[in-house]
């Protein structure tokens, strides 16, 4: 044994003998990944000069002993990390850089066995290597990107020159997870392998550079050395991607464009100079306000999944499933089950609703087919896991059942206590509701402790987020299996427990309240959809309602103004009201706050009609001039101080959770990273006094809790991490 620590190993020989070959080993104990943690590198760097010391040796594989090869840095020490400054974030990647360079600068042959996903740190440690074989199904990349941050061990540096710079920019920027035929085809690897065979494929390579065959050394010049591109094949390269690339990515997230512009710094230099200007890059991405909110975000997707995967553990297999109700939003939840493999029966009353949610089913596995996901063998098979019936003739064998009725709750008690008569005792029942109290729709059930919301967004095959609402005398098992199938078909399930409007429509609607608030004092609504476009929504409140439908925005309001009548209640019209007296639904009727076209391909195009503007002036009762700032927080405050209530009063259990699910909910700024990063953004202290003076003009829907105001004296935070600013 040449080298022998808690995540890496090196010894002398191969399974196939011959004791000249070094094999360094990643399998980090007691973990079922390998991730690069600061201590997983300071034990390569004693690996390394380890090999560095020994005699003997003609050639290295790196390899991995677990399922993966290396996911990449371990992101739970980023913020900690980040939080020591500029300085200090150049000088640990200048460090990483002399460990990795040492690789690269071994006096024999080198190559990486890829044997799962090599992404971010890992990918760049594959890249130290001369070669690389790649099992069928791994996968490469460098998706650091996506957390605000770009690639700062080497990836700027040597993918461009190993692959070309048009396809690095691709990889970087995109922060694409890239299949292994692809890495073969773009020259990031050198053979693609079956999983069993890496090692030989490996050793394979060392013996043909040994022979000279391959030369090694050619394969370091190139990385080493500057980029072979002459000033116009730059100016092609450089100047075009970062157009493309800026208009793609919005103004919100900088990394791609820094990205490239780095690898472009770094073009016309050798390597220690290209893997400065990499560093600093790094380090300065890294101290962004959008880098560290999405870290969180990626840290609270983390939270939320292992939440998720705790309640897996318990549940019982969910290999059925019914929904109740067709048309387009059971038509989505019918496709969505059959897409990840769990078959459904999809059920209705009316032969009409079962052709509707047939082709919509149909039209969502085309559109697959289109892009090449499926062939079409694999729709067909897809296809019949959905069965169509207008009896209850099979639930008896079914797991769960979702009902997706009209949001009614005399319909919806009347479907469910019928269909819980027709199902097996420990069938699990759900309700596809948005608003509807879980607890009273279980007051005529047998079984409520095998009852429990299941409430999907629109369109179910692009939205993420799955609310799990816990009703009052729910059952463990019941949330359990809902998670469970939830996750089956792809989605990401957060528990909460019953409210009106749950957690995401709760926080939405007094967001709509700050709208109404602002058209009553003569905002005009297009402009207030600008500015919250610009703030970072995907899309404005007017624009949002209109999406939505104003009838079911009439509906949901109506049951937030029971549910907490002393801040969502309103005297007199709104002009969300005036649009829906008004048959003005959105979307569903082509007339809204705005007006709709079909585009090029088909899909609704919003256009301003001034009959809407002649509307919303009845509701008008003075003209107040706002700045975008005014407008910024009179919509978001009350959307936080919502969030803040969901969370003291235990609808949702932790922050990660709540601002995840207003993130893969209803689209909240990413790069802001939720209400509650929001606000220990801006200070505690901060937030509560902005909201106090509104609420002294506006009244409670504005009015901080005596919790946040007692947070606020304390200096206390949501997240225990601060934002670099």
């Amino acid at each position: 044994m040449i080298y022998q620590g808690n995540a890496i190993t090196v010894a002398r020989g191969t399974k196939t003998g011959g004791d000249d070959i070094a094999m360094l080993t990643f399998d980090l104990k007691d973990e079922s990944i390998n991730k690069l943690s600061s201590a997983v590198v300071a034990e390569l760097d004693d690996a390394v000069k380890a090999i560095q010391g020994e005699s003997g040796l003609k050639g290295l594989v790196i390899g991995s002993a677990k399922d993966v090869f290396i996911v990449g840095a371990d992101i739970t020490e980023f913020h900690g990390l980040f939080d020591k400054g500029e300085e200090y974030l150049v000088e640990m990647n200048l460090k990483v850089h002399d460990i990795f360079n040492a690789i690269e600068d071994l006096p024999f042959p080198t190559v990486t066995a890829i044997n799962g996903l090599a992404l971010g740190g890992g990918c760049e440690v594959t890249l130290t290597t001369d070669f690389r074989v790649m099992g069928e199904k791994a996968k490469i990349g460098l998706p650091e990107t996506k957390l605000g941050i770009l690639p700062g061990w080497g990836g700027c540096v040597r993918l461009p020159r190993m692959i070309g710079a048009d396809n690095a920019i691709e990889w970087i920027a995109g922060g694409t997870e890239n299949c292994a035929d692809a890495a073969l085809k773009m020259g990031a690897v050198d053979a693609v392998v079956p999983s069993e065979s890496l090692e030989a494929a490996a050793l394979d390579i060392l013996a043909r550079a040994f022979s000279g065959e391959l030369d090694y050394q050619a394969r370091r010049d190139e990385k080493k050395g500057p980029l072979k591109l002459n000033a116009i094949e730059q100016m092609m390269a450089f100047e075009t991607a970062k157009g493309y690339v800026k208009g793609k990515a919005g103004p919100h997230y900088p990394a791609p464009v820094e990205a490239i512009k780095v690898i472009q710094k770094g073009a016309g230099e050798e390597r220690g100079r290209a893997q400065a200007i990499e560093a600093k890059a790094f380090a300065k991405l890294a101290l962004s306000d959008v880098a560290f909110n999405l870290v969180g975000l990626f840290l609270n997707d983390q939270v939320v999944k292992k939440k998720a995967g705790q309640y897996e553990k318990q549940a019982k297999a969910v290999k059925q499933t019914a929904v109740l109700g067709a048309g387009i939003m059971g038509g989505g939840i019918a496709y969505q089950s059959a897409s990840k493999g769990t078959p459904i029966l999809m059920k209705d009353i009316k032969e009409e609703a079962i052709e509707l949610g047939l082709k919509e089913s149909c039209k969502l596995f085309a559109k697959q087919a289109e892009r090449g996901k499926l062939t079409t063998e694999q729709m067909a098979e897809k296809l019949t896991l959905i069965r169509p019936t207008l009896s209850y003739g099979d639930f008896g064998h079914v797991d769960l059942v979702v009902e997706a009725v009209v949001e009614n709750p005399k319909v919806k008690d009347a479907v469910l206590t019928e269909v819980e008569g027709l199902v097996a005792e420990e069938t699990i029942l759900t309700s596809n509701t948005s608003t509807i109290s879980i607890t009273r729709l279980a007051q005529n059930l047998k079984r409520p402790e095998n009852f429990c919301g299941m409430h999907f967004f629109n369109p179910v095959h692009r939205m993420p987020l799955v609310e799990v609402i816990r009703g009052e005398k729910t059952g463990d098992a019941a949330v359990a299996a809902t998670v469970a199938y939830a996750r089956a078909m792809g989605k990401t399930p957060i528990v909460v427990n019953d409210c009106p409007g749950f957690l995401v429509n709760r926080v939405l609607f007094p967001y709509f309240g700050g709208f109404s608030l602002l058209v009553e004092q003569g905002a005009d609504f297009q402009h207030i959809d600008k500015v919250m476009e610009k703030f970072g929504w995907p899309m404005g409140p007017a624009y949002l309602l209109d999406v939505v439908g104003l009838d079911t925005a009439v509906h949901a309001n109506e049951v937030m103004a029971e549910g907490f009548p002393d801040r969502m209640a309103r005297e007199g019209k709104t002009a969300i009201q005036v649009m829906y007296d008004n048959e003005r639904l959105g979307q569903k009727n082509d007339k809204g706050f705005y007006s709709y076209e079909e585009d090029k391909k088909g899909k609704p195009k919003k256009v301003s009609d001034d009959s809407a503007y002649a509307l919303v002036k009845q509701v008008v009762k003075e003209q107040k001039t706002f700045s975008d700032d005014d407008i910024i927080a009179r919509m978001m405050v009350p959307l936080c101080l919502e969030t803040v209530r969901c969370l003291e009063d235990d609808i949702v259990s932790t922050p990660a959770e709540a601002d995840m699910a207003l993130i893969y909910g209803i689209g909240f700024p990413p790069f802001r990273g939720g209400a509650l990063r929001y606000i220990d953004a801006m200070g505690v202290g901060e937030f509560v006094k902005l909201a106090e003076g509104l609420a002294e003009e506006l009244g409670p829907l504005y009015a901080p809790t005596d919790k946040l105001r007692k947070m606020a004296e304390a200096g206390d935070r949501f997240y225990s991490t601060q934002a670099q600013s």
